[in-house]
Parts: C-alpha cells; structure tokens; sequence
C-alpha cells in the first residue's frame, strides 16, 4: 500500500508516538507484509524469530519492538506493540468510508457492462467494459475488475482478511488496506468470497474460471486462465500459477505456491508448495503414482498383520 504523498521518518513516528532509528527526513513511501514489500516501505516485525528476515527484506523502514543495529541505507520506527501501529497507521492512510448509495459516485463503471437489481459498489471500484454482475454481489471499496467479467449472484469481493494476533485478553484484529483486482475475461461462480489483501491486492488472473462457493484468502494471487470448482477453500499469501486446476472442495494452507499447470484433484489437502506439471491427490496431497503406492502398501496391511499372527 502506496501513501497518497511521500512521508518522512518523523511524520511516521508522530503518527504513531514512537521513537526512531535515522534521518528525520528519510523517505517513507508506503507500507507491506514482509512478502510484497518494496523499498520505501514499512514491514512491522514483533518477534526476534523474524527480525532478520524483516531487517533484510527490501523494505526500508523496519517497525520493531525492540532496539537493534539498524542496516546501511534503512531506518528503523521502535514501538513496544508494533502490530498495534501498524494497524494506526492503516487506519490513518486508508481509513473506512461508510457508504452513501448502493452504488458509490465516485465508482467508474464501463460501457455495456449490466448491473443487475441489488448490487452493492462501494467507493473508488472500478469496473471495465461488457461486464455482468448479477443480483445481491456485494463489491467493497477499491476493487478494480476488468473488461468482460461475469460475477454471480451473492459473490463478496473485498472483505476483510482473516488475520488476527492472539492476545491474552482477546484476538486483535489487522486492519486491511488493501484491495481486490479481477483481471479480464473473468467469472466468478455464485456465493464466492474474496477477501482483499492486509495492504496489496487479492488478484484473480485474467481468463481465470471460478465455480460457486469459492473462498480466496487475503493477498492470494491466481494466474491466468485456472479452473477452480466448487468449495475450494485457498487460504491467505498462497500463490496459483498460470493454467492449474483445482477439483472441488481442495483446501489449500497459507503462504505456498502451486506451480504452472498442476492438477489438484478433489477434497485434497494442500500443506505445502507443490511443483508445476503434475497431478496430485490425497491429504496431505501428492503426486499421484507417488500416493497410489501409499494406498496400495495399506491394503496390504491385513494380510501382512494375518501372517504375523500365524507365525506367533
């Protein structure tokens, strides 16, 4: 997430009463997860596991609680609740506007495209040209969809993402300031849910097929031209690649990658990245010959535990 003007070190740091590492005029231009950051941003970091992967990732300005050497060239914001500031300085940049129409003045929409009775659209979306949105698709702020796509009845794009901090006394909540992007020549099946990113974009690929009933967590980005049926749960961060298809109701965990042209087949479990160009079945999900073997070794358990018995 881009600020809408440069900021410095000290604005930051009054932002959010903290004290700071560097230049009062260093630059800060935005602010990201540690895996879409880029230089000018602020990653937050609170626990000394990731303090080195946050003080060497591309970003600039590291939000940390704790005093650390600061690397060449960085800066660094000291807090002593780092996911606390962070959430104010989204609330600062990005913060909620109600809305004030079923459909948002300030949203652009194309030439052809129909909206069907009871849609909602909230401010800033952008919508392209020939597109379909059918009734009760409730599409949040910010949210950029492209030319000739279909959305079904009862789809939600751009709800909040489901990421909370585990506090004693309850679960706090990160605020997402994100959005979601749908490419061109995109549909998206009925009672699908896409949540935005923390502070990117939750992005469905051009050319991409959704069935019904599809959940695309916070900051997933989908290639082009995959096909994903029904029920399919995708966590948040996962990365599909260009051509996959995932059979209905796969669950996939947060944070991997599927590669180019896999075949996901249904009610597998997903828990780790998986190479491109093969297929894959079972929980925790597999190459095929590789889990046929599996099944085959376990049917022959029986026999195996029967001619135990005999030879005791």
């Amino acid at each position: 997430m881009k600020f809408p003007a440069p900021q410095t070190l000290e604005n930051i740091a009054v932002i959010i009463g903290s004290d700071y590492v560097g230049e009062p005029a260093f630059p800060v231009l935005g602010m990201n997860e540690i895996h879409v950051v880029q230089p000018g941003d602020i990653v937050f970091v609170d626990h000394p596991k990731y303090y080195d992967k946050a003080l060497q990732s591309q970003a600039t300005v590291i939000l940390i609680n704790k005093k650390v050497d600061c690397p060449a060239g960085k800066a660094l914001l000291i807090s002593d609740d780092p996911f606390r500031d962070f959430n104010k300085l989204t609330q600062h940049f990005k913060p909620f506007e109600s809305a004030k129409s079923a459909i948002s003045e300030s949203a652009k929409i194309g030439v052809d495209t129909i909206i069907q009775p009871n849609v909602f659209i909230g401010n800033n979306v952008k919508i392209g040209n020939n597109c379909l949105i059918h009734s009760n698709v409730c599409i949040y702020d910010n949210t950029v969809i492209g030319n000739n796509v279909t959305i079904h009845a009862g789809t939600i794009l751009g709800s909040d993402a489901f990421y909370y901090k585990n506090r004693p006394e309850k679960f706090d909540k990160l605020l997402s300031g994100g959005n979601v992007v749908i490419q061109d020549n995109v549909d998206l099946g009925a009672l699908c849910t896409i949540d935005k990113g923390v502070t990117a974009a939750t992005t469905i690929g051009e050319g991409s097929k959704l069935d019904n009933q599809v959940q695309v967590g916070h900051d997933t980005v989908i290639g082009k031209r995959c096909l994903i049926a029904s029920q399919v749960g995708i966590a948040g961060c996962v990365v599909i690649e260009d051509f996959v298809t995932i059979w209905g109701q796969v669950g996939i965990t947060s944070g991997i990658t599927i590669g180019e042209k896999a075949v996901i087949s249904a009610k597998s479990g997903v828990s780790k990245s998986l190479p491109g160009n093969q297929s894959y079945f079972g929980t925790p999900a597999d190459e095929f010959r590789k889990k046929y073997k599996e099944l085959a070794s376990i049917r022959l358990i029986p026999e195996i535990i029967e001619k135990l018995n005999k030879l005791s």
